[in-house]
């Protein structure tokens, strides 16, 4: 189970290998993207709070990256945390995701990403449920639930 000393060790001295590489350039994801995915995924935006798809999903499965569909996180590891957004106590697989200072709008964050396509996915902050205490915070636009259990 990671915590938040393994997210701030994979932040600064570097992330797990990734399990494959899928790279495009920005042309071909704007063709399988919509362009709020697009803005999400591959500019870094984020979608307002309480509007995205998977906001008050409850559906057992695995969420996958919406650019590249590796499987993300597990649907029974998703709980309600009042932010707005997905949330998830833990990733899939710890290769599944990488992680990065983030200082922007004058905060310090841990920006999450696929380790696969390098897709914007969110954050991760340390004030999530017991056992591990992270809250991944995640873009609906980011993922897509691909497997029903």
């Amino acid at each position: 189970m990671l915590t938040w000393t393994d997210v701030i060790r994979y932040a600064t001295k570097g992330n797990p290998p990734a399990p494959r590489r899928v790279e495009k350039p920005d042309m071909e994801w704007k063709k399988v993207l919509t362009p709020d995915e697009f803005h999400v995924t591959r500019q870094k935006g984020t979608e307002r709070a309480f509007t995205g798809e998977y906001c008050e999903a409850h559906e057992p499965g695995l969420y996958a990256c919406r650019c590249c569909e590796t499987h993300l996180f597990d649907s029974s590891l998703k709980f309600d945390s009042g932010t707005g957004w997905p949330s998830f106590t833990q990733p899939v697989d710890v290769a599944a995701i990488q992680y990065h200072k983030d200082n922007a709008f004058g905060m310090v964050r841990i920006e999450v990403l696929c380790n696969v396509c390098d897709a914007h996915l969110g954050h991760v902050f340390p004030d999530g449920p017991a056992p591990s205490g992270l809250r991944y915070c995640i873009n609906s636009a980011s993922i897509r639930l691909v497997e029903k259990f």
